[in-house]
């Protein structure tokens, strides 16, 4: 995988020149129109070579995959479609391998059926807007022609590399590639890329997140195994007697020791399984808790790995922490407890739980490893908390949001597309309880991308960069609908035609980064032709683009009525108006039944799922550890419960020597605080050390945050 955007004329350099790949694959994919017999519905497809599907492992259900001689231009245009596309649009129809498909306006034979394991999302290869999987594989011919088409970066590579060779080997090999097209081709000075592992690309976004997680489970583990050592040496101890009477009748220390084992197995089997039955049943909660963006977590699966590795577990667990009781066990003093009257024959010294050292050093331990999950539970709490009250930059509340795809020959002319446009706007603006609307090329946190080239009057970048920016195409009353507030200049106007002077309005991070102390409007900016300058009439507040913690791009903004395009989001406020996204949807469609309706949500609803990931990772997180501090909690109760039970004839003493029950109380209370300070202690020291692994998962708190630490 190549984490880059490079050109059909770069990866044509690249495959003659490498000496590191076996195989490779360029593709492209993004959204398209499906129309049928039903409303057109907006799906994700992909272009690209035949050899990328094997390259992945694919297979055909029915059919045929994209055959080599497609990747040549010239061949009748076929598709390859996913299993579900085949179910939900082909009603499962055997004898789909011929019909036609429309996409885009465009009829195409399907060739064949993947299989159903198969699919490719956004994880596997970007796409410059919101993909979940891809349904339409379509070939990507590429001519005599491909080496010169340089400025159309909106490509992925994907290679296999030869055997034995290592992607560092393939990244030097790429360096040297990537440094002569930067000399053969000066528009391409800035040109790098990057050699990444499938795996590395897929789950690298989450990897943090999901080793924190683990990390928990197995802290958690620990703690559970110390808990059960601790009630089993307390057993061991109140079986002294009957050890001691095993022993006076002839059973061998062997014998013993199988029964105690067999005995801590069996509880440690009894925990696997009922642990196994709350996994059940707690799949179907983390599925709902999914973040969209955990690879794989509709996959999850309690398989025969999951079965065998619990079993391993529980047996390992019994074996391992039943071994210090049945030691205990086995270190009976015959004479002592047969004569002790059912006491211990070997006193835990009253009420001094520090005497008995394993004791004390497992409830030690149980809370000290909980003390750590809980602040770092706390800290992405208080993380959490901080990101939810950063501001968007934008309204959230009753706007809704829905994206409108115009196809067909007729949109290639940007007036007919403008016209189309401003009719759904006036149709859209009648509506009862609407209030504003608007339309944006590029929504926040819809998941798209838009970027581009940019050069700046008065500015010159530094050699071999180049700046970029932020692309948006928006039209007069959008800033307004989403109350992005007017920093500087005006919003864009009626007036603001195909045949008036270009204009721009940028936003105030753009504003800043060149002008710090003001006067950006009337400065201009082009892109690809330098004589046709943009002027900038407005400065606008800076929006999270891709999400509260991330700071994007500079952004700058073009007119509709000056850059119409056919694919926009649409948004509309309204007070409560019931059914509003389907009203809208049939003012689409009376201005074109064949417009595509698709990503129909409010902005409170992006708002939520943008931080989808950070409240998987606290909620989860903080489940864990509730959990640990229960069973410490209780560990610390059973073993006080179990000294002071021990302690019945010592208490006696005490208050027949005239002790008060305050006193005896207040002993009680410092042996058990005495053993929670100390695990506090190492707890906070761990914390310490295991924070900083955290870091990049925290949003404005410190690793070392005193304010959590101190309510933990």
């Amino acid at each position: 995988i190549f984490r880059d955007w490079p050109s059909p004329g770069q990866y044509v350099d690249l495959r003659k020149e490498n000496h590191s790949f076996d195989d490779m694959a360029l593709a492209q994919s993004r959204s398209a129109t499906l129309t049928g017999p039903e409303q057109p519905e907006r799906i994700d497809a992909m272009k690209g070579q035949s050899s990328l599907l094997r390259m992945l492992g694919a297979k055909a259900l029915l059919g045929r995959l994209l055959l080599p001689e497609e990747d040549q231009p010239g061949k009748p245009p076929v598709a390859v479609i996913s299993e579900r596309l085949w179910r939900r649009f082909f009603h499962a129809d055997p004898n789909v391998v011929g019909r036609s498909l429309n996409l885009n306006g465009r009829a195409l034979t399907v060739a064949g059926v993947l299989n159903r394991e198969f699919f490719l999302n956004n994880e596997v290869m970007p796409s410059e807007g919101p993909m979940d999987k891809v349904d339409v594989f379509l070939p990507l011919p590429l001519g005599a022609d491909a080496v010169n088409n340089r400025g159309d970066e909106n490509y992925n590579i994907i290679v296999r590399l030869k055997p034995g060779v290592t992607i560092a080997q393939a990244q030097a090999d790429v360096d040297v590639i990537a440094a002569r097209i930067r000399e053969k081709d000066k528009r391409d000075r800035t040109f790098g890329m990057h050699v990444v592992g499938l795996q590395e690309q897929v789950v690298g976004d989450v990897r943090r997140v999901l080793l924190v997680l683990l990390g928990s489970v197995g802290l958690v583990l620990l703690i559970a195994c110390a808990n059960v050592a601790n009630l089993l040496l307390a057993r061991a101890s109140r079986r002294e007697k009957e050890v001691a009477i095993r022993t006076a009748l002839g059973a061998g220390w062997r014998q013993l020791m199988r029964q105690l084992l067999i005995e801590s197995v069996l509880l440690a089997g009894m925990g696997g399984l009922a642990g196994l039955a709350v996994a059940a049943w707690s799949l179907a909660v983390v599925r709902t808790m999914n973040p969209g963006n955990i690879p794989r977590i509709e996959e999850i699966r309690i398989s025969g790995p999951v079965l065998a590795f619990t079993f391993g577990i529980s047996l390992a667990t019994g074996l391992l922490f039943g071994l210090a009781p049945v030691w205990r066990a086995l270190r009976v003093d015959l004479n002592g407890a047969l004569k002790s009257g059912g006491r211990s024959g070997r006193d835990d010294g009253g009420l001094n739980i520090r005497r008995n050292r394993l004791r004390a050093l497992l409830v030690i331990s149980e809370i000290a490893l909980s003390s750590t999950l809980l602040i770092g539970a706390g800290l992405l709490i208080r993380s959490f908390v901080r990101l939810q009250s950063v501001p968007p930059g934008f309204r959230t509340d009753g706007v809704f949001s829905m994206g409108v795809a115009l196809t067909g020959p007729k949109y290639r002319d940007s007036k007919v597309t403008s016209a189309a446009y401003r009719e759904i706007e006036r149709r859209v603006a009648r509506l009862p309880g609407v209030s504003s609307e608007g339309l944006v090329s590029v929504l926040p946190l819809a998941g798209s991308i838009g970027w581009r080239q940019i050069n700046v009057e008065g500015y010159k970048p530094p050699p071999g960069q180049e700046l970029q920016v932020d692309l948006r195409v928006a039209s007069s009353d959008y800033f307004r609908t989403m109350a992005i507030p007017l920093v500087d200049g005006r919003f864009f106007s009626r007036h603001d035609a195909p045949d008036t002077q270009p204009v721009v309005i940028v936003d105030a991070g753009f504003a800043r980064r060149f002008w710090p102390r003001g006067g950006a409007i009337g400065k201009h900016v082009w892109f690809d032709k330098p004589e046709k300058p943009f002027t900038i009439v407005g400065v606008v507040g800076t929006v999270k683009q891709y999400g509260l913690e991330t700071d994007g791009k500079i952004v700058a903004y073009f007119p509709h009525e000056q850059e119409a395009d056919a694919q926009v989001y649409l948004v509309a406020h309204a007070n409560g108006a019931a059914g509003l996204a389907a009203s809208i949807a049939r003012e689409i469609h009376a201005v074109d039944p064949t417009a595509a309706v698709h990503d129909v949500s409010t902005m409170e609803e992006r708002l939520y799922r943008s931080l989808a990931r950070q409240r998987f990772a606290s909620a989860t997180l903080g489940a864990f550890d509730a959990f640990a501090l229960m069973l410490a909690a209780v560990d610390v109760y059973g073993v006080m419960s179990y000294v002071v039970a021990q302690s019945t004839h010592d208490i006696g003493v005490r208050v027949a020597l005239g002790a008060a029950p305050g006193s005896i109380v207040g002993l009680v209370v410092r042996e058990g605080m005495s053993l929670a300070a100390a695990g506090i202690a190492v707890g906070l020291m761990g914390a310490f050390a295991l924070t900083r692994l955290m870091a990049g998962l925290l949003f404005g708190v410190a690793a070392t945050d005193a304010a959590t630490f101190s309510i933990v």
